[in-house]
Order: structure tokens, then C-alpha cells, then sequence
């Protein structure tokens, strides 16, 4: 029996994108041989639709939005239990190429690799990528700047079309759920780091996604990004998982440094850029609560001015 992929798809209230995302998934050269669908409570009639359309499709169906890291964790579990060898994750604003899967799959194999995953182009600039990679002290944004590099090695954007093995759920269990939203990502990759894992990106695969780079304020000269929208309640996850992640990745002087340097950008973003002290106090309460591991869905994230 050859290698058998699930592919994990989380959804909540995006039945037209879901919609887009899954005949992409089902238009794949060497299509998953099951697609799982997480359904975070949508009420946008994502259920009907489903049914209607994508009968094929199994729904693991959520009593409450959970999240995407709550998401994940229950679509990695279930295709897990199922017994898939691989596992093939990815939002509901995701579009793979037509070939994404085959390729990342011929490569994971030649290779031996626990993780691969496609180059995330921006879906309205075929020039531009989705989200920057780093690569030293370089910030690559382009997607020229990478024609002449086959394969990064330990990097993933994860839930934008990462393949991973089965196996790696042994090695570093699920995504912790009580992010909610925003680090989850991040999370598992320094899990699967510190497991000595072996993943990274392979940029012949390419799975198109709209932009996250709207988002990043770069500070003095880009040295420093931050990361900011006009949704506090994204922010508030943002600011309070990335500290929290420093807080239980971290340790020694390089935690200080770290958290000494999230205080220091914030700070000139909030308070000279944005030039409001009660966002830049929002900031920190979301800062506080991610050092002190109040985690979960909060019901009402502190908002904007």
C-alpha cells in the first residue's frame, strides 16, 4: 500500500473560500486520499454547503469556534487516529497548485524529511510572497529573490499547505489549543525544532494566500517588524501568544533579551508612531497575560482606541 495523505482543512464563516480551497484540493495531479473538513461552528451555512457540494468531504464539526489552533489540534487528532501517514494542513483561504501535493510528497520521500511545505505566494502579486522569509539577517520578501534556492531548510509556513508526517504527533503531540489563534504555528515549529526534526520549505511547490505582510510596521529601517491591525482582538493574541512563546522557548539571558526587545519595539510603535498610550497599555495587559500563561479564547479581547 502506498503513502496515504489526509488532507486537514479548518474553516469558520468563509464558505466561499472554503469553496475555492477545496476544488483546488480536489484538482490536485495526485489528489489526498481523504479530506478532512474542521468546522469551527460556522453559521454561514458552511455545513449546507458542504453537503450539497463536497459530499465526499468528511466534517468533524466543533461545538464552539475553537480557533485555528484548536481546529488543528482536533483535525491532526482525528486524521491521526484514522491512521493517514501523512497529513496535509492548510486554512480555508488556501489554494495549492495543481501539482502542490505531488510534489511536495516525490520530495518528502527522495529526501526522508518529517515536514515540507510549498513557497506561499501573495494571491494578488505572483511576485510577492505571502509571508517573508528569513534567511539570516535577511528578510526576503520577493519571490525572485529565492529562483536560484530549491529547498529552506527549517522553515514552514504550516498551516498554508505543510506536509507532515504522522509520526511528528509521537514526536511533539498536537498544536496546543489554548492559543486560540495567532503563534500556534509558530508553537509546533519550535517543537518540532528542539525535536531535531528534520522540514522546510520547498519552493517548486507554491500555494497561493492573500498577504500577511499587511500587517508588519517595520521600525528603524527594518530592524524591527511589529505586527499591528486594526482588529484588537487579532492583536491581542498576537502580542499575547508571542510572549508567551518567548516565556516557554526561552531561557537564560536570551529570554530576557527577547522579551527586553518585544517592550522596547512596542513601545516606540505604540507610543511614538501610534502615538496612543491606551493601545500601547492594551498592549502590555496582552503582554502580561502571555508571561503569566492566561491563555484560551478570551470572550471580549481589549479593543483599539
Amino acid at each position: 500500500m502506498g503513502e496515504r495523505v489526509c488532507a486537514v482543512i479548518v474553516t469558520y464563516n468563509r464558505k466561499a473560500l472554503l469553496r475555492e480551497c477545496l476544488k483546488a484540493v480536489f484538482s490536485q495531479t495526485r489528489p489526498p486520499d481523504h479530506v478532512l473538513v474542521v468546522d469551527n461552528a460556522s453559521t454561514d451555512g458552511t455545513p449546507e454547503m458542504l453537503q450539497e457540494e463536497f459530499p465526499q468531504v468528511e466534517v468533524l464539526r466543533l461545538p464552539e469556534n475553537q480557533g485555528g489552533a484548536g481546529g488543528f489540534h482536533e483535525g491532526m487528532k482525528r486524521a491521526y487516529e484514522q491512521g493517514f501517514d501523512w497529513l496535509w494542513l492548510m486554512d480555508d483561504d488556501a489554494l495549492p497548485s495543481a501539482d502542490c501535493l505531488e510534489k511536495l510528497l516525490k520530495y518528502a520521500l527522495e529526501m526522508r524529511l518529517d515536514g515540507i511545505a510549498p513557497l506561499v505566494i501573495d494571491a494578488q502579486d505572483p511576485n510577492k510572497l505571502s509571508f517573508s522569509v528569513q534567511q539570516g539577517f535577511r528578510r526576503i520578501l520577493g519571490v525572485t529573490e529565492l529562483k536560484e534556492v530549491e529547498f529552506i531548510a527549517d522553515f514552514m509556513n504550516l498551516f498554508n499547505g505543510a506536509l507532515l508526517r504522522s509520526s511528528v504527533i509521537n514526536e511533539v503531540g498536537l498544536p496546543r489549543k489554548e492559543l486560540f489563534v495567532r503563534g500556534d504555528e509558530v508553537d509546533f515549529l519550535l517543537r518540532m525544532r528542539k525535536s531535531k526534526l528534520r522540514f522546510g520549505t520547498l519552493t517548486a511547490a507554491k500555494l497561493l494566500h492573500p498577504s500577511g505582510l499587511t500587517e508588519e510596521f517595520p521600525l528603524l529601517g527594518r530592524r524591527m517588524v511589529v505586527v499591528y491591525t486594526p482588529n484588537w482582538g487579532k492583536n491581542y493574541y498576537q502580542y499575547r501568544n508571542r510572549v508567551f512563546l518567548i516565556r516557554e522557548h526561552k531561557t537564560g539571558i536570551s529570554k530576557w533579551l527577547a522579551l527586553s526587545l518585544e517592550f522596547i519595539r512596542h513601545t516606540l510603535f505604540f507610543l511614538l508612531l501610534r502615538r496612543s498610550f491606551k493601545e500601547w497599555r492594551r498592549w502590555l495587559s496582552a503582554a502580561l497575560d502571555g508571561y503569566k500563561g492566561r491563555l484560551g479564547c478570551q470572550p471580549e479581547p481589549p479593543q483599539g482606541r
